[in-house]
């Protein structure tokens, strides 16, 4: 007799996040990103001033006991903005990257099962996108639609999808390629029945690593649309949208700059770590060996 499915996927997901966790690399990006999501969830509690509240007799104000990190150029408190920076970015790349993931993954992996002239036409089409520069579409579709949350977590999930669906493509024709699968069509298994028995169990593993590497990319795209105005709107505390405001006095003030720059480096390196070692976990990487 066989085991249930899903105490078996749960076992592999324990070893692979125990092989992860021993890993320093993974130790590392595991630690960064628990520490945000913590942060995230708990910020508004711990902020020790109201995010909105301007001061003008501290304006640029130097780091102290009183403001951490110093003042804003409206005398804002640059400690507690950082600390509530992140909740805008984690809220919509978290939704937005699953997303993203599903339904490029899904077209990838039915295209790399079909082929033919619709797998040409389309992959064609996701070149295009491709070619273009990644900011461009989603400028046009933000100024078009606006810059709220609505708009920016499905436009993100859809540009940011295409290029999951020429990875999804690439794995899954290595599984077409198989003996099982052609076993699978003689049997006269429907296309997606094949998908969701065959092909999807051996490509997961690697749409979980670009879903991790994805979630990185989104988060930069995202506080890039805010660094150009056209992500969260003031006076919303945004990473992106505080280096904007702070630049013009990085000379007299350069915490406001440094603050949310070292918040969100941390947070992208905490990501692309824990994907490097969810790769090297699910061996996907030939350094898998290597401890890094």
């Amino acid at each position: 007799m066989t085991a249930p499915a899903a105490p078996v996927r749960r076992t592999r997901a324990l070893t692979t996040l125990r092989d992860m966790a021993a890993r320093p690399s993974g130790a590392i990006g595991l630690t960064l990103i628990t520490l945000h999501l913590i942060i995230a969830l708990i910020s508004p509690w711990i902020a020790p001033f109201d995010y909105k509240e301007m001061n003008s007799a501290v304006i640029l104000g130097n780091p102290g006991a009183g403001h951490l990190l110093g003042t804003d150029h409206l005398g804002r408190d640059v400690f507690t903005r950082v600390l509530l920076g992140g909740r805008e970015a984690l809220l919509v790349t978290g939704i937005a990257t699953p997303i993203a993931m599903l339904w490029g993954g899904m077209l990838g992996v039915l295209l790399g099962l079909r082929g033919g002239w619709i797998d040409e036409v389309l992959m064609r089409l996701v070149d295009a996108f491709l070619a273009l520069p990644g900011i461009l579409p989603l400028l046009v579709l933000i100024t078009v639609f606006g810059s709220g949350n609505e708009v920016l977590t499905p436009t993100l999930a859809f540009f940011f999808g295409i290029p999951v669906i020429r990875v999804a493509r690439a794995a899954a024709h290595e599984v077409v390629a198989r003996d099982f699968i052609s076993a699978a069509r003689a049997r006269g298994h429907s296309p997606l029945s094949i998908v969701r028995r065959e092909i999807l169990p051996n490509v997961t593993d690697t749409l979980l690593v670009e879903g991790a590497m994805r979630w990185s990319w989104m988060l930069l795209g995202f506080s890039a649309l805010s660094f150009l105005g056209f992500g969260v709107a003031p006076p919303t505390p945004d990473w992106g949208l505080m280096v904007s405001d702070a630049r013009v006095y990085m000379s007299l003030a350069p915490w406001g700059v440094l603050g949310p720059m070292i918040a969100l480096s941390s947070l992208i390196i905490g990501i692309n770590l824990t994907a490097d070692a969810l790769a090297k976990a699910l061996g996907l990487d030939q350094g898998r060996k290597a401890v890094i």
